[in-house]
């Protein structure tokens, strides 16, 4: 039974250990639903056969990085057989960002929604797709899947953390086919720091507002022998805050102005490279990040929130959440020939969270209590101003996902014609293990300590999901003259299984499904080289979004979401100008949803949903002064874009979006939830090799909660308009030396309060503005090659 305990850092509870899950059969060939009534001898049962550019100004040194650099790099962008963008480090570290919300603002066709306001739980959307957890987008670091479970569960609320990155790689069109499994979207591939080719250190640090404190640091070398060389790698990240939100003090709830968080992240690598014939390399990985963060779900009243936003009801004091999560890999490379690369990876990930924090309050549901029609009871309870009960669930739930994966490419010839034939294997499995408690907690009279009442462990969900993968790739470059044709197909085969258990710590069976489902996608990008200056590219691409073993078996009939997506554009590239200009048009089909249209209300999800989304991505990049002792980089980017879903549904999107949020009918032909019509980001600097001033700012348009497409609230406090608005950062430099050089800056110069979400539970603010400073060091006692991994550059 948990017990409330006060302490220094406020109130929390000390939490029963949960038991062990019970062992779970494999899967099946075929769907097997068996609906455990009382005991396996009353058991009924069916079977179911279930049908960029990147900037010029300076090459960033992380470009040089090699392993599982899937777009080859920011100067290879220019190359692509579709759409990508390359973040150096540099865009990461001029602003010192953590958020990585900041910094795909300014990466064309990708479309971010704040929730927690300092990025810990990113929300990306590319091209449209439902940006909820990342959960339609292929997530990856270093070349292997990152989600907590990829196939079983998506939503990620683990992400790689932006701040520790090299770099980040975004793929958006026909160039992705090599990547899954859900590629409606696009794919995000983060580099974490590799071994330097020499001996190096690095630190960073800075402190800022809110007593934000952020250090970075990693030491690293390779040390040639007669035998090899051995390269190593030690980083440590951590980073701590007392939040920008203060709690609200209620009955027997003292309040507080820490809803901070702290996030620490070790991570080490081994390298190999023996003195051999043939050029191979051995590499090891083990990362290590942990977060412990008084977050909510919980947002306010519209009301609420013109009145004060950086507010937090009382009744989410309890809110907590604490994860685990462990990267392991081990990679073999080996190059027999000239014209073939070989490359193997075994991978293995874990990952535990438990979100404590509020679900309801006298049995209401927070987006009804938040909403219009709420209860003003309720609403009084959630501020902590009358008595009543606020119910809690810990939301516990571990992952592992784990495999193998094999790539090849060989370079060969056929008369005139020069290709680079890609094949790839990965054999994985995911799955989670879903553990539940709902406790309440009552608040009595002023002085009187909120009383705890548990509801057992599994009372609020008991079940496991389990999904093993295998997929097949294929994709040949072929090259004739200055003409790049990239065909390709992936083949994805998934058994899947899932297993329902009563709601309490008997883990008595209630209900057993096994299945399979398999798939092809296809899809074919060029590039034409007009000029060494010039290329056209485009595209026809598949997209695919799977549903979890429990969606995909114990509801009949319901498919993967499917995607068909062209695109074709223009890149310009030169010493001191680049640019890119891309249309783009997606079809959706197969939504997980269910239409009210079709007069399906109330009853289960169906693949009832389309949409399409169209637009334009615009990028240029350029330094009016380069060649002299000050440059002037200067960037600018622009998206626009029209996303409307075809007919009205009560379902689908995170939290019901794709409806009213409420399981209400949205409109026919509504703009998709938190898809902007216009993304603008702008840039300019000031640098010299001793100090340095930049400035940027992003622009998006106003967009809607739900589907409903209502500018206010009308049911819920999901629904009405979502704040579009403009943000300002400022950072600077100034070098001390050549190892050590001052930073500085301001988030949000102007302050701006938009509300930037109105999901989970009502409306959500960005982080105020946020002052940092701080300094930055690179010891390198030995010269380096130019060519190599220097992992910084100052």
């Amino acid at each position: 039974m948990p017990t409330l305990v006060a302490s220094s850092f406020g109130f929390s509870l000390a939490q029963d250990p949960a038991p062990t899950a019970p062992v779970i059969d494999d899967a099946t060939s075929e769907l097997d639903v068996t609906i455990v009534t009382s005991s396996p001898a009353t058991a009924s049962s069916q079977t179911i056969r279930p049908a960029t550019v990147s900037r010029p100004v300076e090459i960033d040194v992380y470009d040089t990085i090699e392993p599982e650099v899937i777009t080859g790099g920011a100067a290879e962008t220019f190359a692509l057989p579709g759409s990508g963008y390359f973040v150096t480090s540099q865009e990461i570290r001029e602003f010192n960002y953590t958020n990585p919300n900041r910094v795909f603002a300014r990466v064309p066709g990708v479309y971010v929604r704040e929730e927690d306001g300092s990025g810990l739980f990113p929300n990306l959307s590319i091209r449209g797709v439902d940006g909820t957890r990342n959960e339609k987008i292929t997530v990856m670091e270093d070349g292997i899947l990152q989600a907590p479970a990829p196939y079983s569960a998506p939503s990620a609320y683990y992400s790689p953390n932006i701040a520790r990155m090299a770099g980040v790689e975004v793929l958006k069109g026909s160039s992705q086919i090599a990547y899954g499994p859900n590629t409606t979207g696009g794919v995000v591939n983060f580099l974490s720091t590799p071994i330097p080719e020499s001996e190096q250190f690095y630190l960073r640090s800075t402190f800022g507002s809110n007593s934000t404190w952020q250090v970075h640091s990693h030491y690293g070398d390779s040390v040639e022998s007669e035998a090899g060389t051995f390269g190593y790698l030690a980083e440590l990240y951590y980073k701590a805050s007392d939040g920008f939100r203060s709690i609200e003090p209620g009955l027997g709830i003292p309040g507080s102005s820490d809803s901070g968080y702290a996030l620490i992240e070790p991570m080490i690598k081994l390298s190999w490279e023996p003195n051999s014939v043939v050029d191979q390399k051995f590499e090891f990985k083990y990362g290590y990040s942990e977060i412990d963060a008084d977050e909510s779900y919980l947002g306010l009243t519209d009301a609420d929130f013109m009145a004060d936003p950086y507010r937090r009801y009382a009744g989410s004091f309890l809110d907590n959440i604490t994860s685990e999560q462990h990267r392991t890999y081990l990679k073999y490379s080996v190059s027999p020939t000239e014209d073939l690369d070989l490359r193997i990876a075994g991978y293995y990930n874990q990952f535990e969270r438990d979100w404590f924090k509020i679900r309801n309050v006298n049995g209401s549901a927070l987006h009804t209590v938040l909403g219009p029609g709420g209860s003003p009871a309720d609403l009084r309870t959630l501020k902590g101003l009358a008595p009543g009960n606020l119910g809690y669930r810990h939301n516990a739930r571990s992952y592992e996902s784990y495999g193998a994966q094999f790539s090849g490419d060989f370079r060969f010839e056929t008369g005139e014609i020069d290709h680079s034939l890609q094949v790839g294997v990965r054999q994985h499995e995911d799955n989670i293990r879903l553990f539940q408690e709902n406790t309440d907690v009552v608040l009595a009279g002023r002085g009187l300590l909120p009383a705890v009442v548990d509801r057992g462990p599994g009372s609020g969900g008991n079940s496991y999901q389990e999904s093993t993968a295998t997929a097949v790739w294929i994709k040949d470059d072929i090259e004739v003259g200055r003409l790049t044709v990239t065909p390709g197909v992936r083949y994805e085969s998934v058994d899947l299984h899932f297993t329902t258990f009563a709601p309490d710590a008997t883990n008595t069976v209630t209900a057993v499904g096994n299945g399979d489902i398999d798939w092809f996608v296809s899809g074919v990008g060029l590039n034409y080289e007009i000029d060494e200056a010039h290329s056209i590219f485009g595209g026809v691409h598949e997209g695919i979004a799977i549903p979890g073993p429990t969606d995909s078996l114990a509801i009949p009939g319901v498919l993967p979401e499917e995607s068909l997506g062209y695109e074709l554009g223009l890149r310009h590239r030169s010493d001191n100008f680049n640019a890119e200009l891309v249309g783009f048009l997606t079809d959706f089909s197969q939504i997980i949803s269910t239409s009210a249209g079709l007069g399906l209300t109330g009853v289960p999800v169906t693949n009832a949903g389309t949409a399409e989304v169209h637009g334009v991505e615009a990028l240029v990049s350029f330094d009016p002064l380069q060649g002299n002792d000050v440059r002037m980089p200067v960037f600018l980017s622009a998206t626009w874009t029209s996303a409307t879903l075809d007919q009205a549904l009560v379902a689908g999107g995170g939290e019901n979006i794709y409806g009213d949020g409420t399981g209400g009918p949205g409109i026919p032909g509504a703009e998709i939830p938190y898809v902007p019509e216009w993304k603008l980001a702008a840039g300019v600097g000031l640098e010299t090799d001793v100090w340095g001033l930049e400035l940027a700012a992003t622009y998006v348009s106003d967009t809607f909660g739900t589907a409903l497409n209502s500018p206010v609230p009308v049911t819920s406090s999901r629904q009405g308009e979502v704040d579009g608005g403009m943000i300002i950062d400022l950072g600077a430099f100034y070098r001390l030396n050549e190892t050590t050089k001052l930073i500085g800056g301001v988030h949000n110069l102007f302050e701006e309060v938009m509300i930037t979400s109105r999901i989970p539970e009502g409306a959500r603010v960005n982080a105020p503005r946020e002052f940092y400073i701080g300094f930055e060091m690179i010891w390198e006692p030995r010269p380096f090659s130019s060519g190599g991994n220097s992992v910084v550059s100052n």
